[in-house]
């Protein structure tokens, strides 16, 4: 694929973010916020059996941010908290289209990701 198209991937998942809102039935949810670029992220999982079963998420921010968030959601969305816990940066860069990114906008991009690991330890930490 080319540049083109991830943009327009980004922009697209930034204009009509997938599972943006809130979930009430969450049991595990935690908000974070990146002060360099201004994005804060929420979210909201629902997970059982080890498993997230849904999630929402909710916030401002730049159009990596967000996006990264849509796509992400998109991804975890039936797997295991142990595969989500290993998800890395290069994941989300691949989800992005991106083989690279600047250490900023990578804050942005990792944002989502940061705050879903810390929703789920939280609620590895309760159960």
């Amino acid at each position: 694929m080319d540049e083109d198209l991830y943009r327009e991937i980004i922009l697209d998942h930034y204009k009509h973010p997938s599972n943006f809102g809130y979930l009430p039935e969450a049991n595990a949810k935690f908000r974070d916020s990146n002060t360099n670029c201004g994005d804060t992220i929420q979210m909201e999982v629902r997970v059982d059996g080890g498993e997230i079963r849904d999630i929402r998420f909710t916030g401002v921010g730049c159009a990596v941010c967000i996006a990264s968030a849509s796509l992400l959601t998109e991804k975890v969305k039936g797997a295991k908290i142990s595969e989500v816990m290993s998800l890395g940066e290069k994941d989300v860069l691949s989800l992005l289209g991106l083989s690279s990114i600047t250490p900023e906008r990578g804050k942005c991009a990792m944002l989502p990701l940061k705050v879903l690991k810390a929703s789920l330890i939280q609620f590895q930490k309760q159960a």
